[in-house]
């Protein structure tokens, strides 16, 4: 595979996997990944946060690593990058009222470039108006949201481990599932 330019928009509190994992696996197999942030720079910091399974009602939460920008949002060019990434945990809660995310987000969803969410990062394609229609996996608490958006909902599996493909759109419901939600991307990217 030829190497891509893919966009990652992330903020304070994103999951601590689903943008270490991500950001990592691309660089490695020689991506260039653009880390970027509204209202940061290359080279500030965003908080992380560890959502793990034991055995409650819901996720558990704990502070995560310091992720360390490598771009600046304000440079951000949509047209200039292959594909899209956004990553879950809170940050997409906020990062939906940004119109410029939303903005860069549509321009993605109109020129049919992949674009790979998950868990709670389809918050921020269900306010951008892209997931009309749409075969769609994202944490289920995040699915009367994607229902309201008029999407189709794709169950996870049990475990959480498997991704939903529909066209140049790739989702998944958590980190578990990064395995399959990676390669799917890939595959979407192309050559």
């Amino acid at each position: 595979m030829s190497a891509k330019k893919i966009l990652l928009v992330a903020g304070d509190f994103v999951e601590d996997y689903e943008i270490m994992v991500p950001f990592q696996t691309l660089l490695t197999l020689g991506h260039e990944v653009h880390a970027v942030c509204p209202d940061k720079q290359a080279g500030d910091f965003i908080a992380t946060a560890i959502h793990d399974f034991e055995g409650h009602q819901t996720y558990s939460e704990k502070p995560g690593h310091r992720f360390r920008l490598n771009f600046s949002f304000d440079d951000v060019n949509p047209t200039s990058y292959d594909g899209l990434v956004l990553p879950g945990g809170r940050a997409p809660e906020y990062l939906r009222l940004d119109e410029r995310v939303l903005m860069i987000v549509r321009h993605f969803a109109e020129t049919e470039k992949p674009i790979a969410a998950i868990c709670h990062g389809l918050q921020i394609l269900t306010t951008a108006g892209v997931v009309g229609g749409r075969r769609c996996q994202a944490y289920p608490a995040v699915k009367p949201e994607l229902d309201q958006a008029g999407a189709i909902w794709d169950k996870p599996a049990a475990g959480f481990d498997n991704a939903c493909v529909d066209g140049n759109l790739i989702t998944a419901a958590a980190w578990l599932a990064h395995p399959a939600w990676m390669r799917a991307f890939l595959q979407v990217l192309g050559d």
